[in-house]
């Protein structure tokens, strides 16, 4: 970690890819956040774990913060088109709504891994797999634009758009909504950050006009999604319930994919360890990775007591 951060703060480095997995790559966002060059973010946790540390070095420094994240890219290009950040009234995040979207809600509990791995429109890693059954893919990303977009929580809502064609929606103080579109591809968003504000060929696939398509959205049933209120309550309250929710769903998750938890057990367990631990609203980068730790530890001893 000492080298890669070294090599962050080399002179000669002009953009980040921030794309560690994870806790572990909090540490080196917020070096290059303090470099002043350009950080293309494709860890989300740092910003849920440390928003409030990484957003206040890079304004500091003056460096940029492009996100990758499909969602939050596509918001940062309909800002672009909008023009003026402080006419943006309404932040509309979409969901995909995941693999059991359609499932009835008393048959979640029975899910199983491979029902909650079979994604209907991206292909993705487990772990993120699994978020998206629960939405606490979504409940993070509430997180991160908040810091990014400095919003007020009650201006962000999140859609579900079974297409994942629209990857997110800005409406200004007019009514006016402006979105992003584009076939699900990570290599979009990807090239856009790091060639910002330029837009260059792309091998990403494109939307053929010569095609019927249809785009539905629908709002988020939160008996279905208790997850995505989770990442609501964290952005309100801010401070170390970030790192105690991430950390807690990550080591829940893991839980899930070994067999020894439900599905649906994942937003109970984040739930209790976030009630539970102790609150500070400003802390340090040392309380956080403590505070995630504790939360790692936590959720293992509540899964046996449970058990």
């Amino acid at each position: 970690m000492a080298s890669l951060v070294d090599a962050i703060r080399t002179k000669d480095i002009d953009i980040v890819v921030a794309a560690i997995v994870g806790i572990p790559g909090l540490e080196t966002s917020l070096a290059a956040a303090e470099t002043g060059n350009r950080l293309a973010l494709a860890n989300k946790e740092s910003l849920v774990v440390a928003g409030e540390l990484l957003m206040t070095a890079a304004k500091r420094s003056g460096a940029e913060i492009i996100p990758v994240d499909s969602e939050h890219s596509a918001i940062f290009q309909s800002i672009q088109a909008g023009h003026d950040p402080k006419e943006v009234q309404r932040l509309i995040l979409t969901a995909s709504g995941g693999p059991l979207r359609d499932w009835p809600i008393e048959s979640l509990a029975d899910a199983t891994i491979e029902d909650a791995l079979a994604h209907p429109t991206w292909s993705m890693g487990r772990k993120i797999t699994v978020d998206s059954a629960t939405m606490m893919n979504k409940a993070l990303e509430v997180i991160e634009a908040k810091w990014l977009f400095d919003m007020d929580p009650e201006s962000i809502e999140v859609v579900i758009h079974p297409q994942s064609i629209i990857h997110s929606m800005v409406e200004f103080r007019d009514g006016s909504v402006i979105a992003q579109l584009s076939p699900p591809d990570m290599r979009l968003p990807i090239q856009y950050a790091l060639t910002y504000p330029k837009r260059l060929e792309s091998p990403a696939r494109k939307i053929d006009w010569r095609q019927g398509y249809q785009l539905d959205w629908r709002p988020v049933d939160p008996e279905r999604y208790p997850a995505l209120e989770l990442g609501f309550e964290v952005a309100r309250r801010g401070g170390t319930c970030g790192a105690v929710l991430n950390a807690a769903n990550e080591v829940a998750v893991e839980l899930f994919l070994q067999g020894k938890i439900r599905l649906t057990e994942i937003a109970t367990v984040c739930r209790s360890v976030l009630a539970n631990h102790h609150y500070s609203p400003s802390p340090t980068l040392d309380e956080l990775l403590r505070l995630d730790q504790w939360s790692r530890n936590e959720v293992s001893r509540w899964t046996k007591v449970s058990c």
